[in-house]
């Protein structure tokens, strides 16, 4: 036990002298933010009839690669916080994960911070802050954000759903600005009603290598009992564990202490990742566009969509398939929210103009 524990601290200390991942952010102008807020508007335009009655057409659990080409191709798509974990070096991963999914078609203003540039969110910053930038987004697009959570990242990630779930009033946080609105309401953009900022559910979450010695770490002591438990401000949740995972699991092997659970309605799945897989560099994903057929296995992939799976890499793929298993189902999921998310903002609409 003793030695455990001197192992643990030991493994906080090179985490914390590794140098912090965090951003010092400042907004934009009030002109800047509205000139900026009118182009990420026209950036998407308005959807035909006839363009929207194809994504009413699409499976949402079937979504191929043409269908993002032909069919998702320039329209609107939910916002995702990419959330890295407590290290500067770990930023790349995360920016590289965003590069890719850019590449495989999704709307890369759905991606950035608009203020600065930036891909990512730390695991340092306010779970409140980043809480009230989705009720922003959400207001704006009508489409429920999606996060994606790193090491310390997916525990802010699931830090973030609990402080939606809690029902304490909400500061609408204006990402343009990059300050607290005078308000806790938003305005339903598929009602049209006014509702608490906090009430927002997010429509696809997942979190990878989260937990183990990082939960003694400050920043985290709030999480230690409620980390494996994902309340109803979730929609879908996927939680990945990696066997032998020294800084992201509890307790090594496939132990189902590691493993998420839903506290209400949410549906939640777990995926064991192989161990070969690194922790530190588990987002890295732009290698496996190399080669076509990756990018054609990953356009199909079809998870098992249940609450424990243990996934294997296809023997038949060639090149560099490291991660291939987390991408592909953080891409399944992705397309799948971005088809819903859609079709129930186009039904929303129709009935709005219907009403009147």
């Amino acid at each position: 036990m003793k030695a455990f524990v001197t192992g643990s601290l030991l493994l906080i200390l090179m985490w914390l002298v590794s140098g912090c991942g965090n951003y010092s952010r400042s907004g934009l102008a009030p002109e800047k933010a509205q000139a900026v807020s009118a182009m990420l508007r026209s950036q998407t335009g308005s959807l035909t009839r006839e363009h929207e009655d194809r994504i009413l057409a699409l499976n949402p659990g079937h979504v191929t690669g043409s269908d993002v080409r032909q069919t998702l191709a320039g329209t609107p798509a939910p916002h995702i916080f990419l959330i890295h974990g407590g290290q500067a070096v770990v930023i790349p991963c995360m920016v590289d994960f965003a590069k890719f999914l850019k590449r495989l078609g999704y709307p890369g203003a759905a991606l950035k911070n608009p203020a600065d540039g930036t891909y990512t969110f730390s695991c340092y910053e306010s779970s409140a802050t980043i809480a009230g930038v989705a009720a922003w987004y959400y207001e704006r697009d009508g489409l429920r954000p999606m996060m994606v959570g790193h090491s310390q990242g997916g525990m802010q990630a699931v830090k973030v759903l609990h402080r939606l779930a809690s029902g304490t009033p909400l500061p609408v946080w204006n990402p343009l600005t990059w300050a607290a609105e005078n308000r806790t309401d938003i305005s339903d953009p598929l009602t049209g009603q006014p509702r608490p900022a906090t009430n927002l559910k997010i429509s696809f979450t997942s979190a990878v290598g989260s937990g183990g010695v990082t939960r003694l770490l400050p920043n985290q002591w709030d999480m230690t009992f409620r980390l494996r438990t994902i309340p109803d401000s979730a929609v879908e949740f996927v939680g990945f564990c990696k066997e032998n995972d020294k800084l992201g699991g509890e307790f090594y092997g496939y132990g189902p202490a590691n493993e998420y659970h839903s506290g209400g309605r949410a549906a939640v799945h777990n995926v064991w990742l192989p161990k070969s897989y690194s922790h530190t560099s588990l987002p890295y994903s732009m290698h496996l566009l190399a080669d076509s057929r990756i990018v054609d296995w990953l356009s199909a992939y079809q998870p098992a969509n249940q609450p424990v799976s243990r996934p294997q890499e296809d023997r038949q793929l060639k090149g560099n398939t490291v991660n291939v298993l987390w991408a592909a189902e953080n891409w399944y999921y992705m397309k799948k929210h971005w088809v819903l998310e859609l079709q129930a903002l186009i039904r929303a609409r129709r009935e709005l103009v219907k009403a009147r």
